[in-house]
């Protein structure tokens, strides 16, 4: 294993591979995952740093910060399609656009990418419980993953989560925690209940190892590709704990040459629930030269009041904010929001034009590309990547909202043939 410690993204400050904290001891920063780059890459070689024949995000073992990666789940997670979206992209120029479908993961959900890498670090660790706060979808997936190896789980939810991710959770057996407030309440409880009872918190941002999954994007988009890298990946954005990851993978794999270049790596949010965006905008305008000069001890994420109807990227507080926000930097990325009208719109457009069903929280990745598009913000020849997190399945209410309704009729031919007079 080629994992060799930690480093506080706020200060930098370093420990071993043996530190059983998830934060910074010195400044209560969130931490990455550091390896041994060289090593990786002079004695490992391209050749062994995937296990070509393994259909899932485990061909990447070695670029894993785990002991033991046969305590994986018993499930099919990640190595999801990359479809060309011409027919999408076309109408704004985009000659070469592409989706990255997360939906079709077990639990329909990106965040099974960062459950299974935090299920394996618990299994290490001897863990009798696993935790996590959720707004549904990283607590359905914890649910699905445990469920696939008899560990008992309990997810913590607001009590407003839509009722799809509920019943997910509470179908894969997990105990589940309707808090009377925000998923900011539900995370916060979650903290205090695990320090108490000592069980492993997988919360996101928290955990370092949820990064550590989420980076598995990254690889599958670039060997998708042939081994380069795109111009551009556009993802949705909430707790940071995915945009922060999609970079982290990217400069892993610059790191040990499979590579050549890195991309920028933008941030879409809903205007309802922005902080990132803000932050990264206060930084730019304090910084103008670049990331170079920026002392990320000192960088603040305000909090906003988040009420966008995409749950899932619903967040007053983000998490892992700071990584998300040097991701956009670090890469030269756009940060842009959009409204909720304009999500709920991209619901149906991604639908009919790629094929690909998306919930709200997933589709304000192309509601924002489209937006960056028509801005001038992404040039019509570069290889964009657009992130699709979840599946549509998750939010029926909403697609349904977005979608329209059915047109009703007796049930005569001759009613059909009005109601079909257009075709």
């Amino acid at each position: 294993m080629y994992f060799t410690g930690f480093q506080c993204i706020a200060c930098s400050a370093l420990q071993s591979a043996d530190y059983a904290g998830y934060t910074c001891p010195a400044c209560g920063g969130n931490l990455d995952i550091t390896y041994d780059y060289d090593g990786l890459k002079n004695r490992l070689g391209k050749e062994r740093l995937v296990t070509f024949g393994r259909p899932d995000m485990f061909r990447y073992a070695p670029l894993l910060p785990l002991d033991r990666p046969g305590l994986a789940p018993p499930l099919r997670i990640g190595w999801t399609p990359l479809y060309a979206a011409g027919r999408l992209g076309a109408p704004l120029g985009l000659k070469q656009l592409y989706i990255k479908d997360d939906g079709l993961n077990p639990s329909a959900s990106f965040k099974d990418r960062a459950g299974a890498v935090a299920l394996v670090r618990a299994r290490e660790k001897g863990a009798k419980v696993i935790a996590g706060a959720s707004t549904g979808n990283a607590g359905s997936s914890m649910a699905c993953l445990t469920a696939s190896v008899g560990l008992p789980c309990v997810i913590f939810v607001p009590e407003k989560a839509p009722p799809a991710k509920i019943a997910q959770l509470l179908v894969f057996g997990a105990r589940v925690l309707a808090v009377r407030g925000t998923y900011d309440d539900a995370f916060d409880l979650c903290m205090k209940i695990c320090d108490e009872r000592g069980w492993f918190n997988r919360n996101t941002g928290h955990n370092p190892f949820t990064r550590e999954g989420k980076k598995t994007c990254s690889y599958e988009i670039c060997e998708q590709l042939g081994w380069h890298a795109p111009d551009r990946v556009v993802v949705p954005t909430g707790d940071g704990n995915i945009i922060s990851g999609i970079w982290k993978g990217m400069k892993d794999l610059y790191a040990v040459g499979l590579i050549d270049r890195l991309p920028k790596i933008d941030c879409a949010q809903s205007e309802k629930s922005n902080a990132i965006t803000r932050a990264v905008e206060q930084v730019r305008a304090a910084h103008p030269d670049g990331a170079a000069s920026v002392d990320w001890r000192h960088v603040r994420i305000e909090p906003v009041k988040a009420t966008t109807l995409a749950d899932s990227i619903s967040v007053d507080v983000p998490r892992d904010g700071l990584a998300a926000v040097r991701a956009v930097i670090e890469s030269g990325g756009e940060a842009c929001t959009v409204p909720d009208e304009e999500i709920l719109a991209a619901i149906p457009e991604l639908a009919r034009g790629a094929g690909v069903f998306a919930e709200p929280a997933a589709a304000c990745a192309w509601a924002v590309t489209r937006r960056l598009a028509q801005a001038g913000r992404i040039q019509p020849d570069e290889k964009v990547i657009c992130l699709v997190t979840g599946n549509g399945l998750k939010d029926v209410g909403a697609a349904r909202k977005a979608a329209g309704e059915p047109v009703l009729i007796k049930p005569t031919v001759e009613a059909a043939n009005d109601a079909l007079a257009d075709l």
